[in-house]
């Protein structure tokens, strides 16, 4: 019982580091708010977790399922909100110079 739950305590502090990390790694505003970012990272690692351990998989190869699962649902998340402002900084327009021609 202990040991699960320290496992699932690693899991917890591997998603909320993803997804610092991700939040620190995105350039310029972020889509998502921090606390969605962690939450993500978060349940993504949790779910790397689950799903190496139902597999019979090892202690490194779990951990490694975490980073793994965690990183691409933060990338996902992030990268599915960016394209939904338009992707280039929230301007649906285009480029434009000073004078607002093309």
């Amino acid at each position: 019982m202990i040991d699960m739950l320290t496992t699932i305590l690693w899991f917890i502090v591997v998603g909320a580091v993803i997804g610092a990390l991700a939040r620190l790694l995105v350039p310029g505003r972020n889509p998502i708010g921090i606390l969605l970012t962690l939450l993500i990272g978060v349940a993504g690692a949790i779910l790397g977790g689950v799903v190496a351990d139902a597999l019979g998989a090892g202690t490194v190869i779990a951990f490694v399922f975490a980073v793994v699962i965690a990183a691409l649902g933060v990338a996902a998340l992030t990268g599915m909100n960016a394209r939904g402002r338009g992707g280039r900084g929230g301007r649906k327009g285009g480029w434009r110079t000073r004078r607002g021609t093309y």
